[in-house]
């Protein structure tokens, strides 16, 4: 399968502290890579060198066939690179459809634009509502972002970000802070996305991880430390004993699980 995304050398540090130190790591076209590792390993750091936030230091960035290394954010955003942090970022005074048509028209440079027709605006809304069945909030497209379950707003950002349009999504612990029943929903919309796009995964809950993902790289200090199919990865004395501090790498470190 060839690459969506190449990284080579990718190396970042402040002052003295290498958060990543000389890293290589492909991402598929199609399926759920995640990027896991201890609190520290340069997975935060990583993800904002990949996705324009933060400048390397050494390395280049490919996507697909584009060096796109020292391209600016909305350039990325542009060439089909899409992000969730691990904070949600919505508009909560706006509903749930109207913060994916946000995205959805940026991406076709209207946001400022309101001399459109009615046809062209029909448009917007229809591929918002769509985007929003993707991720199990049909039914929720007139409520306001801010009166969603958290677990719900952790769906719509991904809505959100689809709404650009992106050929790889970057996904920042979409899981944190939900319940157990709510990580299931998360879990059901990555695994069917992870059939249609490429989606570079960084997830606290290890167990989670090694149940959807297609492939996981494991970080530590800013090096990766193990990169294999989930069932490699659990079988790993290295993660188990670096990462998991010893015992099973299937162990999650206290989330809530698929």
């Amino acid at each position: 399968m060839s690459s969506m995304l190449s990284v080579t050398g990718m190396t970042k540090h402040f002052g003295g502290f290498r958060a990543v130190d000389n890293l290589d790591i492909d991402v598929d076209e199609f399926g759920i890579h995640s990027l896991i590792g201890p609190n520290g390993a340069g997975k935060t750091t990583l993800f904002n060198c990949l996705t324009g936030m933060l400048v390397p230091d050494a390395g280049s960035v490919r996507l697909r066939d584009e060096d796109i290394t020292r391209w600016s954010v909305g350039k990325r955003v542009r060439a089909g690179i899409a992000r969730t942090f691990q904070i949600t970022s919505l508009f909560h005074a706006v509903s749930a459809r109207e913060n994916v048509e946000l995205a959805i028209r940026s991406i076709l440079g209207r946001n400022f634009d309101v001399m459109r027709t009615g046809g062209s605006l029909a448009d917007v809304v229809s591929k918002a509502e769509t985007l929003l069945a993707t991720v199990g909030l049909a039914e929720l497209g007139d409520q306001p972002a801010g009166e969603l379950s958290h677990g719900d707003q952790r769906a719509l950002e991904i809505a959100v970000a689809l709404g650009l349009e992106p050929k790889i999504l970057f996904l920042d612990e979409p899981t944190a802070g939900i319940g157990r029943d709510e990580v299931g929903h998360i879990c059901e919309v990555l695994e069917n996305l992870g059939k249609r796009m490429a989606i570079l995964l960084v997830e606290h809950d290890t167990a989670m991880v090694l149940r959807i993902s297609d492939r996981v790289t494991v970080m530590a200090e800013g090096r990766i430390i193990a990169d294999g199919l989930p069932d490699e990865i659990s079988k790993s004395a290295e993660v188990a004993a670096i990462y998991l501090g010893g015992g099973s790498a299937a162990r999650s470190e206290g989330g809530p699980t698929c």
